[in-house]
């Protein structure tokens, strides 16, 4: 069976604890499978970069306000029992490896080994600039992150010396619950970001595309894959209304996200996830907390 996922409620003002915790536990309740945060900074006035690596394509107003995804997921990771929990996606240059590993390993051991970690490059130069990281460098630098995090996660003493991270002979712990670490999803699409997919990750997560887009894709990145890898897996981003429309992404009803993961489950995707961050309609708290019950039905259609 595939697994249903959801977005938390993250955007805007009614992103609220109450929010937020009646979701996760409802999310559960009603099945749902995992559920996700993603990670930006703030809302550039007169931003360089387009949304999404897109020139000319205008922030979305929902980002005028967001929670910070590893504090939500501390706390989800106390209301919840069996529901996955994670990001879709962390910026990578955002982040150092040592200090990563270990907030990854905290989460991984409070939720009882539940998470899965997305990475992708971003696109804010603003974002990136608060980091006093060069965003040209930010393909490389991630490739270097994921090393870097590996080797936190793998045997004592951790050692590491790379154009952007040192680590100094140490011992990093404790380690995830889940081992040898808690799997590593991409977010990924550039020609670059694929093959780093191939050889670093173990699952990716696409979003603007149709399904067969994604599936013709998927199966080359498992051709690309070294043999002693086990298998990619897939975990499909669905919106309800999407942050940009651009050519084969508009917004879904409940009918048909549940074409769509039915879909998806019949040609073998693992796991898809449903964002309504960006959907107008959901703009309270109530609407927010109904949300579960409503796309309840995507969780049968995923049964087949």
């Amino acid at each position: 069976m595939t697994r249903v996922g959801l977005s938390l409620p993250q955007l805007g003002s009614f992103a609220t604890r109450d929010t937020i915790r009646g979701f996760a536990e409802s999310a559960e309740e009603l099945g749902f499978g995992s559920l996700f945060v993603q990670q930006h900074l703030f809302y550039p006035i007169n931003p360089v970069s387009g949304y999404s690596a897109r020139p000319g394509v205008p922030v979305p107003e929902a980002y005028r306000s967001i929670l910070q995804p590893m504090e939500i997921l501390a706390a989800v990771a106390a209301w919840t029992e069996k529901v996955l929990i994670g990001t879709s996606i962390l910026v990578a240059g955002y982040h150092r490896p040592v200090d990563l590993a270990q907030r990854i390993t905290t989460l991984d051991m409070l939720s009882g080994g539940r998470t899965v970690f997305g990475f992708s490059v971003g696109w804010s130069d603003e974002e990136h600039q608060q980091y006093d990281v060069d965003p040209r460098t930010r393909g490389k630098r991630a490739d270097e992150l994921i090393d870097a995090l590996k080797a936190c996660w793998g045997a004592d003493p951790v050692s590491f010396n790379g154009e952007f991270f040192t680590i100094p002979e140490s011992d990093v712990r404790p380690k995830p619950l889940q081992k040898p670490h808690p799997p590593l999803m991409s977010g990924m699409r550039s020609e670059a970001g694929l093959k780093r997919t191939a050889e670093k990750f173990d699952i990716w997560n696409p979003a603007s595309g149709t399904l067969e887009q994604h599936l013709e894709t998927f199966a080359k990145l498992n051709e690309m894959r070294d043999p002693s890898l086990a298998p990619l897996t897939m975990c499909w981003n669905l919106f309800t209304d999407p942050p940009v429309i651009v050519a084969n992404l508009q917004p879904l009803s409940v009918d048909q996200l549940c074409e769509q993961v039915a879909a998806a489950a019949a040609a073998g995707v693992e796991a898809v996830s449903i964002d309504a961050n960006f959907e107008l309609a959901y703009s309270s708290p109530e609407e927010w907390l109904a949300l579960p019950k409503k796309l309840a039905p995507v969780v049968e259609a995923a049964k087949g």
